[in-house]
């Protein structure tokens, strides 16, 4: 099966706000559904995987049903891919600033 990479920028160009879980589930239903790009079904893994991080149910259940159809190998490649792109896009950690007692 051919793999295609999108554009580090697909998921923001999906929606005007920030990347949500409903952004990454649409993005495994078009790669799953051949919807748009290619049926790819690692890339479908990877943004299914990201959604249910997110908190996206039914991303987690189809997530299972494309795996079923997968080969071992697929699924790793796919979940390394999720990992990496979580680590490119983590949102910043801000720190509070100490409050500081007057001496």
């Amino acid at each position: 099966m051919a793999r295609f990479e999108m554009p580090e920028l697909m998921p923001a160009s999906l929606g005007a706000g920030p990347v949500t879980a409903d952004t990454m589930f649409e993005l495994g239903m078009m790669h799953s559904s051949g919807r748009e790009v290619p049926v790819d079904l690692v890339t479908a893994h990877k943004w299914f995987n990201i959604a249910a991080m997110k908190g996206h149910a039914e991303a987690a259940r189809l997530r299972r049903e494309i795996a079923a159809e997968m080969a071992d190998a697929e699924i790793g490649q796919a979940q390394r891919a999720a990992r990496d792109w979580i680590k490119a896009h983590s949102e910043p950690v801000v720190q509070p600033v100490a409050f500081r007692a007057a001496a």
